[in-house]
């Protein structure tokens, strides 16, 4: 039998998203580095953007569009929120909505597509997802396929008929990290250690973070100690940090407080062992698509304390872990538009925070309970041998 050949693109075959639902989840396929004309464009921009000093020419839309005018010889190409104007069968993965342009995720943020007037290039894209050669979209969660389903129900039939019929949801897989939880004694000596992993530290809620384990830790002396694995990269969205904001987290830092250990960057080997070791997760998120943190975190017998925005809901939970109720809109998306909301946005996470730690600190045999179900979570919803069937079935459908 002729092994499977995988085409997927070439400067994202490493991205951490694509090694986790795409690359090398089927042992019967080989996957194949493939470039197009967009990606000479992008590389193009890149280059002159740093020629001149400050990205006057923009790639986000670039990122998610292929064309290659059928010239990579592979029987099916797998993207990651991206479409493809060629003939070659393609699926596509994605984390919010398909197609993944500029003027259509403002919009999200803005009206939710009410009396939306899809532009030149919205067209385009909806053209290639109803034409033949697109076989499939596949939602990380049921929530993104919630966010293509009411932007479908927002424009003309002949688009969205043809569309959610290719509609499909596949979570991730997750290989379990530990056999089980064994419960443990915590004192001063033995703090309840909590990791947070994630680059984006303030739009994840490390700014909510810091605050509670300096009131908690810091002031209080409770029994606690934050692990942090962050750049602290600034984002232009959600929390809209600044670098008033860095400086403030990097002073904390500098001052190395008892309660907190922190690490620029890790390999994710050096994240697993750490989560391994590690009592509570963390991701006290604005805004996240999905939350692969969360699933390695369950793996490793480690319950997680999250918001309840966007998919979290469902990999998260009261019996597995801890969810702080945040204000969302009707996507479950946090509300953080104006001052005001960003405001009590942050305030609702921190005392969510607060109340979720003294209550795991006047319980610690929680820790365990809510751990060995987490895993046995990961065990029941992210096979890896139930995600390559599926992957395998869909791949099967494209191509027969």
């Amino acid at each position: 039998m002729e092994r499977l050949r995988i085409g997927v693109l070439a400067y994202r075959m490493d991205f951490y998203t694509n090694l986790r639902v795409i690359v090398n989840q089927l042992p019967e396929a080989d996957y194949i580095p493939v470039k197009d004309i967009f990606s000479y464009r992008r590389a193009l921009a890149l280059k002159m953007n740093r020629v001149i000093g400050k990205p006057l020419f923009q790639t986000f839309d670039l990122n998610n569009q292929f064309e290659d005018f059928d010239l990579n010889r592979v029987d099916l190409l797998h993207f990651s929120n991206g479409i493809s104007y060629g003939k070659t069968p393609w699926v596509s993965h994605f984390e919010t909505i398909l197609p993944r342009f500029t003027e259509l995720l403002n919009q999200a943020k803005n009206a939710h597509w009410q009396n939306f007037e899809p532009g030149r290039l919205t067209l385009k894209g909806l053209d290639a997802l109803r034409g033949s050669a697109c076989k499939q979209i596949i939602a990380w969660s049921e929530n993104a396929a919630d966010f293509q389903r009411k932007f479908l129900s927002e424009i003309s039939s002949e688009f969205s008929t043809p569309i959610l019929e290719k509609l499909r949801v596949l979570h991730p897989a997750q290989d379990v990290l530990v056999d089980s939880v064994t419960p443990k004694e915590y004192d001063q000596q033995h703090p309840i250690r909590f990791v947070f992993v994630g680059a984006g530290f303030f739009r994840k809620g490390g700014r909510e973070l810091f605050r509670t384990f300096q009131k908690l830790a810091g002031e209080e002396g409770l029994p606690i100690r934050l692990v942090v694995v962050s750049s602290l990269r600034i984002e232009p969205y959600a929390a809209q940090e600044t670098e008033e904001d860095v400086a403030w987290a990097r002073q904390i830092i500098a001052g190395k407080p008892q309660w907190l250990e922190y690490y620029q960057e890790l390999t994710n080997s050096e994240v697993l062992e750490i989560l391994k070791t590690a009592d509570v997760g963390l991701l006290p998120t604005w805004a996240d698509t999905y939350g692969l943190s969360v699933l390695e975190a369950q793996a490793s017998g480690c319950p997680v304390i999250t918001t309840d925005v966007r998919a979290l809901p469902e990999i998260n939970n009261n019996r597995v872990g801890w969810l702080i109720r945040v204000p969302k809109d009707e996507l479950g998306e946090a509300i953080y538009t104006t001052t005001e909301d960003r405001q009590n946005l942050s305030q609702q996470i921190q005392a969510g925070l607060e109340n979720t730690i003294r209550s795991i600190i006047a319980d610690p045999s929680v820790i365990a309970i809510k751990g060995q179900a987490a895993l046995e979570r990961i065990r029941v919803e992210h096979s890896p041998e139930d995600y390559a069937e599926r992957l395998r079935q869909i791949y099967r459908a494209a191509l027969a």
